[in-house]
């Protein structure tokens, strides 16, 4: 049987095809009806789309001409801050640390009292009892790491632990206590490490001139002696900078040698 009849539709004559029969319905030219709830099919296109060729990832960049190099990380340099007590060691990381500066302060009790001696003009209240840290960028090629030094001699079996790995060092100087500063300049006079001695100009002045702080501090020529403010951030970034060029000139000259 090719065909079901339907009551509502009439009877096919002698010898004809039924009227809802396959052939009738799908056979010959005559289009099919278009199916209760559903669109007609567009007819196919006379010139195909061209099929997309397969997705493939990019290949990694080389190291050849006309490739893009990824950007290199900055150089870490290590800068050791170093000094007595009180001349601002602290405050100079602080200043111009990129990060909220990591420090290690504690209230000055009475059993520092004749130890730890500030200076009459300090209204110091606390004191770093391991070390400060903080890091700059100077540029896309440098960074520099900046670890504070404890300034108390109870605390100098550090020094040597800090000053491992470092580049140079900033050693920061009070003008009105010099006597404070001679320890530090005599540990880089010993290890050997480039180092720049930084006057904190306290309060925008300085108790001696800096051709008298050479002679008193016992430091020669080729050492660099640069008066800087600990509070301003250009300042310091000035001695810093200092520091660096001292540096690369001792790295300059032990290479040629």
């Amino acid at each position: 049987m090719d065909f079901v009849q339907s009551p509502d539709w009439p009877a096919a004559p002698p010898g004809a095809l039924a009227a809802n029969s396959a052939a009738t319905r799908y056979g010959g030219s005559a289009p099919p009806p278009p199916s209760i709830g559903r669109a007609p099919a567009p007819p196919p296109p006379a010139h195909p789309a061209p099929v997309p060729p397969p997705y493939r990832p990019p290949a990694a960049a080389s190291s050849g001409t006309g490739t893009r190099h990824r950007a290199k990380p900055p150089i870490p340099v290590k800068i050791l801050v170093a000094g007595g007590f009180g001349v601002g060691k602290t405050t100079t990381v602080g200043s111009i640390s990129e990060i909220a500066p990591l420090t290690t302060e504690a209230e000055m009790t009475t059993a520092g009292i004749g130890v730890d001696d500030p200076g009459q003009r300090s209204g110091k209240t606390t004191t770093t009892v391991a070390m400060d840290f903080g890091c700059v960028t100077i540029d896309r090629s440098l960074k520099l790491y900046l670890f504070g030094t404890p300034g108390q001699t109870r605390f100098g079996f550090m020094w040597d632990d800090l000053a491992r790995g470092a580049l140079g060092a900033l050693v920061v100087v009070d003008s009105a206590r010099l006597d404070d500063c001679y320890p530090a300049i005599d540990f880089f006079e010993r290890s050997g490490l480039p180092f720049v001695v930084g006057v904190n100009a306290f309060d925008g002045r300085l108790a001696h001139d800096l051709g008298a702080i050479r002679w008193a501090l016992a430091i020669g020529e080729h050492i660099p002696l640069v008066q800087f403010d600990a509070r301003d951030r250009l300042s310091v970034r000035d001695a810093l900078l200092v520091v660096l060029d001292r540096a690369l000139d001792r790295a300059t000259r032990e290479k040629r040698a």
